[in-house]
């Protein structure tokens, strides 16, 4: 009896799970579309997006030719089309907080690849905080928030990437919700039109990692150190790729197809060993509510269910991953786990420091490993990374700044994308106080 349930379990584990050198993959996609077709799936949303658009009822920001987009294979199979250039960065509120080196280090690849980029100045929080977190808010309220900042977006021509995994998976939900329910949109209009604004939809949601991801060939051309010996455990953010789950995109290169394809698909394309371990569909222990309220089930969950696994199992060098509360749970809480004696200090970095430092991005400058609380340097030092050369140059930028001797060094001139805003004809005007703008 046991060996005919093995056997029937073994047979269902081949049929879902086929080798990669024998997969159809259209037959694959069409089981999965079986799966989540659902009157709600991405199809069905993105039909809704553009019947919407033709009646008149939203305005769709589209990707256009010069966007340069690449098209990626999403989990039902539609194709996701990622703009590669002219962005519009919605930045997350705790990478510039906590880990500043994670959006110096996306807009320094940046500008290594020439990328068109604008930093918006005036962009506000999702708040996906709030709702995730506490609950506090309405379905007006989010989707108010998301119209207001993908307006912003679709005035500057420029088209929006998303920092922050929660943010992304955050405004997935609210696009479907605006598409689906018509109630929420009539409650929505008035008050977008009080702001001179009208509801606009993103013909996509985008994360920064999958642009990564389909930059990261062109990107590894610059590698300056060799990773053939670096074995890397990936943790992919659950907001990222659990909400929303068939947006997600996926590469048959990448563990056969069996995991999202970024960031693991930027790490293999630098030319690092990616390592598995038990633990890696498992919450990097953050949570949200949890990390408020029960902040040592946090701290214990990260150490004990994806550090210690990824050592211990995979004899990690570095973990990588590519979202806000990810790289701080998993490098913070190695503190608190150093203070009971489990010292194994295993740095984590995000995917776009990760790729930036390997380009010759300077660790403390752009990187600024230095806010991280587990040792980067050793891994750098292992890589062939010249830390200490960094360290002495950044310690003498700082002490030539504080006694005036250096100005501040920027990734790009100061103001100079605020000003190409700012040159859309009614807002100067508005600004330099010619003519005020007629309401």
């Amino acid at each position: 009896m046991v060996n005919q349930e093995e056997k029937k379990l073994h047979e269902e584990i081949k049929e879902a799970f086929p080798y990669a050198d024998d997969v159809d993959w259209n037959e694959v996609y069409q089981r999965i579309i079986y799966r989540y077709s659902t009157p709600h799936g991405l199809q069905h949303i993105k039909e809704e997006l553009y019947k919407l658009e033709d009646e008149g009822e939203i305005i769709v920001h589209h990707i256009k030719p010069n966007n340069n987009p690449v098209e990626v294979q999403t989990l039902n199979g539609m194709p996701k089309k990622i703009p590669t250039t002219r962005l519009w960065n919605h930045k997350s509120c705790g990478q510039c907080g906590h880990i500043p080196g994670y959006p110096t280090s996306v807009f320094w690849i940046m500008n290594k690849l020439e990328i068109d980029y604008l930093d918006e100045p005036h962009q506000t929080s999702c708040t996906g905080w709030n709702y995730h977190a506490s609950g506090a808010s309405n379905p007006v309220a989010l989707a108010g928030v998301y119209v207001r900042n993908m307006w912003r977006a679709y005035e500057t021509g420029y088209f929006p990437l998303i920092h922050c995994g929660t943010s992304f998976g955050h405004y997935k939900e609210v696009r479907n919700m605006i598409i689906l329910h018509k109630e929420i949109r009539d409650k929505l209009r008035p008050i977008m039109r009080k702001l001179d604004m009208d509801i606009v939809v993103p013909e996509e949601v985008v994360h920064y990692s999958e642009w990564l991801y389909v930059m990261s060939k062109k990107a590894a051309q610059h590698k300056k150190y060799d990773l053939s010996n670096i074995r890397v455990a990936v943790h992919t953010p659950c907001h990222v790729y659990k909400l929303v789950p068939e947006d997600t995109i996926y590469d048959p290169a990448v563990f056969e197809g069996r995991r999202p394809a970024a960031p693991t698909g930027t790490v293999m394309n630098f030319g690092a060993k990616i390592v598995d371990y038990s633990t890696w569909w498992d919450c990097c222990g953050f949570g949200f509510r949890h990390i408020l309220t029960e902040r040592e089930f946090s701290r214990s969950f990260a150490l004990f269910k994806k550090v210690i696994p990824a050592v211990e199992e995979g004899h990690a060098d570095v973990f990588v991953t590519s979202d806000t509360g990810c790289v701080t749970t998993l490098d913070k809480s190695q503190w608190a786990g150093k203070a009971h004696g489990f010292n194994y200090n295993l740095p984590v970095l995000a995917d776009a420091q990760f790729a930036a430092i390997m380009m010759g991005a300077d660790p403390y400058k752009i990187g600024q490993i230095h806010w991280h609380a587990t040792d980067v340097e050793g891994f750098l030092r292992k890589v062939g990374v010249p830390v200490d050369e960094y360290k002495e140059q950044f310690l003498q930028y700082l002490a030539d700044l504080r006694e005036g001797k250096a100005q501040p060094e920027y990734l790009y001139k100061p103001h100079r994308k605020i000003d190409f805003y700012l040159a859309l004809p009614d807002r100067v005007k508005w600004y330099k106080g010619e003519q005020a703008v007629q309401k």
